[in-house]
């Protein structure tokens, strides 16, 4: 298979395409303002009746404004994509991408909010900003910080969710409820090794192995093990204490007490989940593993393994974050559709019960799952529909 390198043509057609039109994003009216009677109704006097009736019932918004149906993308720029701490300005395109994408499958209008500083209080300005706002999905922030906002940001009275900790966390548990119909697994016999321990890495730990989660709603594979730049993490391990969240990693995770590398710690694996760094996953990783083993190599654009390498030393199942390989797992086929189905039943936060719904209506979705299709296609906008109607379900279910 081709492997297509950063020095592609993509890049300059990329950048011909943002030259041309400035950008991605217009903002267009809805109604006509073309008479003075048009000019009433949609400026002065007329909106000041509007106005009034919002500030006696603020839900009212909902109503009368574009709040019911719009996103704020929030980042800092601190880790945009595999670029890292770029800042406000450069982070823009990436933000006007993800405004697209919730436009063309959630048909959700979103706006990047992209702050240039996390000197100021980044957490209070989010709140600030809150108000014309139906939801709000913070992207490129990076850990530890990441959890904080997120934490300090659950009781602003509308949803407010890190897609790359839980849209990540959610497609990875779509495609491994496949990966284990293709390869006869029972999902709670499943001994996992997550190499990352950033936003990715510590979301998909927590919602595999249930840590924080809902046991009623929530299924527990038997063992996961997580594994940094330093190796596994385990209790004991010097400098956990200056980490909260590798702490809690360290106590919920690795319960036989491993230590090692990452080579150490896919011995006798049945999956192994990359959210790091190119090329760290070797043949001989993969050889050592339980028998079909699966590989999800999702560093991006260039994955831990390749999939042809993956294959060659046995695996079974193979997914990356590239478009260009089978079974993509990618943010797209949950973040729309989990924003709309929270949107159309106006939740006030993304529920546990919310994300499993959503992970398992992207699994469902696939008919007959085998080895080159785990996942569905993320060009088809069903998959936005299925999801949005599974996490409304599930949002009128937890607050019934």
């Amino acid at each position: 298979m081709k492997r297509i390198s950063g020095s592609d043509d993509i890049y300059r057609e990329a950048l011909a395409l943002h030259a041309l039109h400035r950008g991605k994003l217009e903002i267009r009216p809805k109604v006509p303002v073309r008479t003075r009677a048009d000019l009433s109704k949609a400026y002065t006097p007329g909106v000041a009746e509007v106005c009034r009736r919002i500030a006696k019932d603020p839900r009212l918004a909902y109503r009368y404004t574009l709040k019911a149906n719009t996103i704020a993308i929030v980042t800092d720029g601190s880790a945009v994509l595999g670029l890292g701490n770029i800042g406000g300005h450069a982070a823009i395109p990436v933000m006007e991408g993800k405004a697209i994408l919730f436009k063309e499958f959630a048909g959700i209008d979103a706006f990047p909010i992209c702050f240039e500083s996390y000197e100021t209080d980044f957490t209070d300005q989010v709140k600030n900003i809150a108000p014309v706002f139906g939801g709000i999905n913070l992207e490129d922030i990076a850990a530890p910080k990441c959890f904080e906002v997120e934490d300090a940001l659950q009781d602003i009275g509308i949803p407010v969710m890190h897609d790359d900790q839980h849209g990540t966390a959610v497609v990875v548990l779509a495609a491994l409820l496949n990966a284990c119909r293709v390869t006869k697994r029972k999902y709670e016999d499943l001994t996992i090794v997550v190499c990352g321990a950033g936003a990715a890495g510590y979301s998909i730990s927590r919602l595999l192995r249930c840590i924080g989660y809902d046991p009623s709603v929530c299924t527990m594979v038997r063992e996961i093990s997580v594994c940094d730049t330093q190796g596994i993490i385990h209790r004991g391990r010097e400098g956990l204490y200056n980490n909260k969240y590798k702490f809690i990693l360290s106590e919920e995770t690795n319960h036989a007490g491993r230590t090692g590398t990452l080579a150490d710690a896919v011995k006798g694996a049945d999956v192994v989940i990359g959210v790091s760094a190119p090329g760290i996953i070797t043949k001989e990783m993969v050889r050592s593993m339980n028998r079909d083993p699966i590989v999800f190599a999702m560093a991006n654009p260039v994955p831990e393994i390749w999939p042809d390498a993956a294959k060659e030393a046995g695996a079974t199942v193979v997914g990356t974050g590239r478009s260009d390989f089978p079974n993509q797992i990618n943010n797209v086929l949950a973040f729309p559709g989990i924003f709309r189905g929270a949107l159309d039943a106006r939740a006030k936060r993304i529920t546990d019960e919310m994300k499993i719904a959503a992970a398992h209506a992207i699994a469902d979705y696939v008919k007959k799952p085998h080895r080159n299709r785990i996942m569905p296609s993320i060009l088809d906008k069903g998959v936005t529909r299925a999801v949005a109607k599974a996490v409304a379900k599930a949002a009128a279910s937890s607050v019934s």
